[in-house]
């Protein structure tokens, strides 16, 4: 006879990822927003690629807005408003075209 094994199975803890993506947009809802040599560094980021991620959110409909200060020195980005959810469903247009 075999012995079996009567432990109860652990399975590992679900753990809450914070995304970059996340990150990013809550970084750029500030009121203050911010500038893109900080953007980066805290992401982990290069400029370059902050700027491409900020150019996502636009295509995914988040209106980001770049102020540059009076005075001089690094523009700051944030974010004026979110995409709002589609209500209305697409509507069909019929096979005859009518």
């Amino acid at each position: 006879m075999t012995k079996s094994n009567n432990k109860p199975s652990t399975k590992p803890k679900a753990t809450t990822r914070t995304t970059k993506k996340a990150q990013l947009i809550k970084l750029l809802g500030t009121k203050s927003g911010t500038d893109i040599k900080t953007l980066s560094s805290k992401l982990g980021w290069q400029q370059h690629t902050t700027r491409a991620a900020m150019s996502g959110l636009r295509k995914a409909g988040y209106e980001v807005a770049g102020e540059k200060p009076a005075k001089g020195g690094m523009s700051k980005f944030r974010i004026l408003s979110a995409p709002t959810a589609q209500t209305e469903a697409p509507t069909a247009v019929p096979a005859d075209g009518a």
